[in-house]
């Protein structure tokens, strides 16, 4: 039998985890800050991936020439024990290339609230 959660759901379990495995390698204390360097870095991809909903707001127009069209999607979910809302800037194969800007939120709620006033 197999269980399937978000990355959103089961984000407090994937930091304990990710902390515990960190401290293993790099000692006791290391592995807070190192998590959320990781966090930091691929922040992009985490957030996308905790995303519990999205609302397509538009085709995002680059000033570059790039061949890539990418979509601007407002999204809200929860990381790191944290509710949010983003913009992120979307291929047509669902691939997150950035972000636009995030929120953090004091509940789902709000986070749903500022994804839907997202523009």
């Amino acid at each position: 039998m197999g269980m399937c959660q978000s990355i959103g759901t089961a984000s407090d379990r994937v930091m304990a985890m990710l902390m515990a495995g960190l401290e293993i390698e790099f000692g006791r204390g290391a592995g807070e800050a190192l998590a959320h360097r990781f966090l930091e870095a691929e922040e992009t991809d985490f957030l996308w991936d905790a995303r519990i909903e999205e609302r397509w707001l538009g085709s995002y127009e680059s000033i570059d020439d790039d061949d890539l069209e990418l979509d601007r999607i407002a999204i809200c979910g929860r990381l790191d024990g944290r509710w949010f809302a983003s913009v992120m800037l979307v291929d047509g194969d669902g691939m997150a290339h950035g972000t636009m800007g995030k929120r953090f939120c004091r509940s789902r709620r709000s986070a749903h609230e500022a994804m839907v006033d997202a523009h």
